[in-house]
């Protein structure tokens, strides 16, 4: 009697890969839980909130967490040429302690004259203590890091890839921030890399802003400093070269630093947008680097736009350096042009830069792009100041960048072809991960 072999169901066949496509489903769902607001609305503003006036700063304080601090100064720091002289005489001048932080941290010669210049302050005694996120640094050449390592720099990976650690590969350090002797800080949006170098002259300089600061607000940035290099390397670090005694400034108008991470809920520097865009009254300008907006936050935009505030929106042309992102926030432009929002895009080159100014009196500068990774998915950092003179001098800038950008005319947008507006609608799913 002869046995025949029995022959696979073709259910069966594919009961595995089904079956664990199912579970990445059910994970991907259960993990969109955390991000509420995915579709649901903004925040809704109950009582009087003026950017101008104290019960702003008192607002953000409480949402974020982030102290008021008083008698501070600020310097705004435009492009490359302005932003690397002062972010290299800033190490260059250090005494006791480096603490730099960067995402991005590639190739040029800025990577090579950063990592001397870290490297000569290391053999003249000072602590240099410096993070690279993993992921956002795979383009570091080795030669360089391996000079700054045998040169004494204590250089640190942020979150390296880890088999048992898969899921955090999305949560990177995405601040930028350096700070020496606890005296002196820089925030902002650039990256140690040939592309922030220049004056955004052509396509292969880019347009960026950054800030110096002086006085107490430094302890907010080394504190997201030291926050992310306890995580890396275990360590406290502390001593009078890390936070010495600050002195305040007499005429310094009042600052705060908001930083943010990934968790459940609302982050701060999510919950700070809510509130600068509910807060607004006259005006509102955004620059924004990536900008994929969820529902909740175009919704917000639109209606500041519909209650009478000036909103203009200025974000990235062809120059963009990931091109799906802003294929996925031209989905938006819709809904935001409809409600009466200006939209810009900057032609000359890519836009990194990440602003925003309210009512010509409060402004907000550092790594926060206006989208998904920046509010739920990244560590952040930015500074926020109440200070008209300062606001106007990003407004200033603002103006500059728009002589050079391409507005969005509603009737030549809304006329775009059917392909254009398919790949749109397909791309804006996956702004989570944008």
């Amino acid at each position: 009697m002869q046995l025949r072999r029995k022959q696979p169901r073709p259910v069966a066949r594919y009961a595995w890969p089904a079956s664990v496509a199912a579970a990445g489903a059910a994970w991907y769902a259960a993990d969109s839980l955390r991000h509420r607001r995915e579709g649901g609305h903004g925040y809704e503003l109950r009582g009087e909130c003026d950017p101008a006036g104290p019960e702003f700063l008192r607002a953000a304080e409480a949402i974020t967490g982030a102290p008021i601090s008083w008698g501070n100064e600020v310097e705004l720091l435009v492009n490359g040429d302005q932003i690397f002289p002062c972010y290299l005489d800033t190490i260059r001048h250090a005494e006791r302690t480096v603490c730099m932080l960067t995402y991005a941290y590639w190739r040029g010669g800025i990577a090579e004259d950063v990592a001397d210049a870290l490297c000569e302050r290391a053999a003249a005694g000072v602590d240099c203590n410096v993070i690279i996120d993993a992921m956002g640094g795979v383009q570091m050449e080795r030669d360089v890091l391996a000079r700054m390592i045998d040169g004494g720099v204590q250089v640190s990976r942020f979150r390296p890839p880890k088999p048992y650690a898969w899921r955090r590969l999305s949560n990177r350090t995405h601040r930028k921030i350096l700070v020496a002797d606890g005296r002196v800080g820089l925030t902002g949006g650039v990256g140690i890399a040939e592309e922030w170098t220049g004056d955004a002259q052509d396509p292969d300089h880019w347009r960026d802003t950054h800030v110096r600061v002086r006085g107490p607000i430094v302890r907010g940035l080394f504190g997201a400093f030291a926050e992310n290099w306890l995580e890396a390397t275990g360590e406290v670090l502390v001593g009078e070269g890390y936070t010495p005694e600050l002195e305040k400034t007499d005429d310094g108008g009042p600052m705060q630093l908001v930083r943010s991470s990934a968790g459940v809920g609302d982050t701060n520097v999510e919950a700070l947008y809510y509130l600068a865009i509910a807060a607004a009254r006259e005006s509102l300008d955004l620059t924004a680097a990536y900008f994929v907006p969820r529902p909740a936050f175009s919704e917000a935009l639109a209606e500041a736009a519909r209650r009478g505030v000036r909103v203009r929106v200025l974000v990235p042309g062809e120059h963009i350096d990931k091109g799906p992102v802003r294929v996925a926030g031209r989905a938006s432009y819709d809904q935001l042009i409809e409600a009466g929002v200006e939209l810009y895009e900057y032609a000359p080159t890519m836009l990194h830069a990440k602003s925003l100014v309210l009512d010509g009196v409060w402004s907000s500068v550092g790594s926060v792009n206006f989208d998904n990774r920046s509010f739920q998915l990244h560590d952040e950092a930015t500074l926020c100041v109440q200070s008209r003179e300062f606001a106007a001098q990003l407004t200033e800038q603002f103006e500059r960048d728009l002589d050079v950008s391409d507005r969005i005319e509603p009737g030549r947008w809304s006329g775009r072809g059917a392909a254009q507006r398919g790949v749109e609608s397909v791309l804006k799913l996956a702004r989570r991960e944008l």
